[in-house]
């Protein structure tokens, strides 16, 4: 018969409550700046509430009126140096963070209204309505919300969005020997979000100083938690990951900061991460200024004994019983909070014609902003040593493509300490599946990170570091299908950060991944990324062709400000190539082109390894002679146009040459900006090589017809030699 013996899990699950002696021993002035904080926070919101009724704020207004306690009970333990970042619900997270970096630490009365306190107010009341005096010049709105100085890194519109980010803040912070942590807020609905998950994974693993914050406010918009998950008890999903988690009334913001101050001296002793769920309770709906109840997924006697505990009350109620302030100090102050929100947003707005309020035109950010901080203007490169094959006066021989970014990876490390390596494998099998990475991994094993299988989150954490700033990690996926599995943290984060903020800040990021048509590993490990990558405004994209190429555009994506994606094709890794035997240091200059070959007929464009093959392909038709332009950098804003209108303005016929599926074809879009720009040079359409229209599939004839090489560039050159 078999045996059976409970387990247990093996980091504790604790439901935390005060009692009326945790209230009698609470410090006053802990007491009063709960209070404080928490009453600025609900006149904050309930002033935008009553600005968004005016139709006043554009877009959302999700307020977080009822929630309060769990932003300042557990915000309030914070130091500037511990970083928050949190969700769409955010403005009382960012409030509290913004008031505990301008504010003194004791205070012997309820806290100051003071002159950084109003400051405050106010941008962060500008950034709700879009103006140009918020923290990220009204780009951000009321769901981006960041301001760096402060520790407040950034709310996120994405479910979940910010979590993976937090662990990159967190891994930051220990790296630079700090006992700093981070603490990432989401909503019970992100609890069931795959990348969330996997950052719990990561971060456990690697004993990150990150605090899971749950504000479970039991509606993920209308939903129930108890429909959403069969376990309602949202922090028991630490149990799965080791890590000691915490459940605590929201609504008791001194349980709240027991809680927090537990986990802190967790986190701040090396210990790794933390959870807390905190239930708290919205009063309003997900969005404006409407009780749930008026949408009838709520009832309204649920609502009254939710408001029946309201945080504030309750710190009032116990500041007043032991003397600490009277009602009098407590309502005067709030009186006065009021008052100055009247005024600031008096200074924004102005009566129209028809006697309603609008916002001031002067308040608005200028039109001209409006692309400003997609991407840097390069600046950093400013002093750079750029270098060409044919002009290079360093020695050149024959090198393998893949020992190149090897060894041009472990010259950068060298020079550079901020940089670190992370992806599936890269630490094993002596350099990676590929052994891009070996050099790097004798050098440096402990800056080269092998990560679970979990995209999402160690490109989010990846991404984090870069928007700190104290990181620039390069992000390996093994194959470029990946980047779908982390499309979010890629496209909806890395990419759009820089622009999302304000344009303010950087995000040094580097993402390698590779091509890999033609090996049999079908159709989820072939596809070539460059047509969707470049649709991403905030990327640059980058596709070497030579071993020479490889490592003056690596150095010259590490050196970048931007997020780069550098893609490799699996072809060229076990070929050989002209490259730098002794000098790793040169770069090769955003925007520049490479002409391959020289003629009057055809303009031939392409990239990667059909470089290669259109080589080949004009070996074999002699009666063609043509300019072959390798991009060698991808995407809008790189392109380099001087090149490609000096050639079409002399062959008046081009040819796009890229080897994937046409449904994702980068040359489709290169073709429509070519027929606009230079219609009138134009003697014939745009010409196209592309695979076809499925991936690639297994069967090795199949794979073939799924893909271009050599003879598909042979046969356009001939059609277009019958002109």
């Amino acid at each position: 018969m078999a045996t059976r013996e409970p387990l247990s899990a093996s980091s504790p699950l604790t439901a935390l409550s005060t009692t009326a002696a945790d209230w009698d021993d609470a410090d006053p002035g802990l007491l009063l700046r709960l209070l404080g904080q928490a009453s600025w926070i609900r006149s904050f919101e309930e002033y935008v509430l009553e600005l968004a009724g005016e139709g006043l704020v554009h877009g959302p207004a999700h307020s977080s009126i009822g929630q309060e306690g769990g932003a300042v009970g557990s915000i309030v333990p914070l130091r500037t140096d511990d970083f928050v970042n949190g969700s769409h619900r955010g403005h009382h997270q960012f409030l509290a963070k913004a008031f505990g970096h301008v504010m003194p630490g004791k205070t012997d009365g309820l806290p100051e209204l003071t002159d950084d306190v109003r400051t405050v107010l106010r941008r962060t009341l500008a950034e709700i309505c879009g103006l140009a005096d918020g923290y990220c010049r009204g780009r951000g709105g009321s769901m981006h919300l960041q301001w760096r100085e402060a520790g407040a890194m950034g709310t996120n519109a994405i479910v979940g969005g910010g979590v993976p980010q937090a662990a990159g803040f967190a891994f930051n912070q220990r790296r630079a020997g700090t006992d700093a942590v981070t603490v990432t807020y989401f909503g019970d609905g992100a609890v069931n979000i795959g990348s969330v998950l996997e950052t719990f994974n990561l971060a456990a693993a690697w004993k990150l100083p990150l605090c899971f914050f749950i504000e479970n406010n039991l509606y993920a918009v209308s939903t129930p938690v108890d429909e959403a998950t069969a376990e309602p008890r949202l922090a028991a999903r630490g149990l799965g990951f080791n890590i000691p988690s915490w459940r605590v009334d929201g609504m008791d913001p001194l349980a709240v900061h027991l809680a927090m101050t537990e986990a802190l001296e967790h986190m701040r002793a090396g210990n790794g991460p933390t959870i807390i769920e905190a239930e708290v309770y919205r009063y309003f709906h997900q969005n404006g200024p409407y009780p749930g109840s008026a949408f009838g997924y709520r009832t309204k006697a649920e609502e009254k004994a939710w408001r029946e505990r309201d945080p504030l009350e309750l710190l009032r109620s116990h500041v007043i019983r032991r003397g600490i302030a009277s009602a009098d100090e407590i309502a005067a102050a709030h009186d006065e909070v009021v008052k100055t929100l009247r005024e600031i947003g008096d200074s924004f707005l102005e009566a129209d014609p028809a006697g309603k309020r609008r916002i001031k035109e002067s308040a608005w950010p200028d039109v001209s902003f409006v692309d400003v901080g997609v991407r840097g203007d390069l600046s950093e490169l400013d002093g750079s040593r750029y270098e060409e094959a044919d002009t290079y006066s360093g020695t050149l021989g024959e090198r393998k493509f893949v020992d190149a970014i090897s060894d041009v990876l472990a010259r950068r490390m060298e020079t550079d300490e901020r940089i670190v390596i992370l992806g599936e494998d890269v630490n094993r099998l002596k350099g990676g599946t590929n052994g891009a990475t070996k050099r790097p991994l004798e050098l440096f094993p402990d800056r080269v990170l092998g990560t679970p299988i979990s995209e999402n989150a160690f490109a989010g954490l990846g991404g984090g570091m870069a928007i700190d700033g104290r990181g620039r990690p390069v992000v390996e996926f093994m194959y470029a299908d990946f980047m779908w599995v982390a499309a979010d943290q890629l496209f909806n984060q890395i990419a759009k950060a820089r622009h999302m903020f304000g344009g303010q800040g950087s995000v040094p990021f580097v993402l390698r991944s590779k091509l890999a048509a033609g090996t049999g590993y079908g159709s989820q490990h072939s596809m070539d990324p460059a047509g969707v990558l470049t649709t991403a405004a905030g990327l640059r994209v980058v596709a070497p062709s030579n071993p020479f190429d490889y490592v003056g555009l690596m150095n010259t994506a590490l050196a970048c400000e931007d997020p780069v994606v550098v893609l490799e094709h699996v072809d060229l890794y076990t070929s050989t190539g002209t490259g730098p035997i002794d000098d790793l240091d040169y770069r090769i200059p955003v925007g520049k082109a490479a002409l391959r070959s020289q003629g009057d007929d055809v303009t031939v464009i392409s990239y990667l390894s059909m470089v290669g093959h259109c080589l080949e392909a004009l070996g074999q038709v002699p009666e063609i002679s043509a300019d072959l332009i390798d991009l060698r950098w991808l995407d809008r804003a790189s392109l380099d146009w001087d090149t490609i209108e000096a050639s079409v303005k002399k062959t008046n016929k081009v040819l796009i040459v890229e080897q994937g599926a046409i449904g994702t074809s980068y040359g489709g879009r290169l073709a429509d900006e070519i027929q606009r720009r230079l219609f009138d040079w134009l003697d014939a359409p745009v010409e196209r090589v592309t695979g076809g229209e499925a991936s690639p599939s297994i069967s090795k004839v199949l794979e073939r017809a799924a893909v271009a090489r050599t003879e598909e560039v042979v046969t356009a050159l001939r059609r277009i030699a019958a002109y």
